[in-house]
């Protein structure tokens, strides 16, 4: 697992997108109107501002090789609060921690 993003809910993507920029950050990359990914100076890490899962709260987007053996392996043994989907570049998931906190993880299957 690798750390790519740092997930944030918001409400507004475009007032988002002016808070962020203001702070020096730059528009990495876009999903539609819906998500956007920011990117920071001398950092590998973005930014993942969503308008979306308000309830599961902010945290981390882990890359791993493929979400469909990493659900495999830890089913039963992690609380998976999203089965794998599908999603532009690949596929996605989540889990909570110990504690409750939300990691979602992503592969990159459908990158071109």
């Amino acid at each position: 697992m690798k750390l790519a993003f740092l997930f944030h809910p918001v409400k507004d993507l475009h007032e988002s997108q002016q808070y962020y920029e203001g702070l020096g950050m730059t528009e990495a990359w876009r999903e539609g109107n819906q998500v956007l990914g920011m990117s920071m100076k001398d950092c590998e890490v973005q930014l993942m501002i969503e308008e979306d899962e308000h309830d599961l709260g902010p945290g981390g987007v882990f890359l791993v090789d493929s979400v469909d053996e990493f659900y495999h392996e830890h089913e039963g043994k992690l609380n998976f609060v999203k089965l794998p989907c599908t999603i532009p570049p690949g596929r996605y998931a989540i889990y909570r921690d110990a504690t409750g906190n939300p990691i979602r993880i992503i592969d990159s299957t459908n990158k071109d």
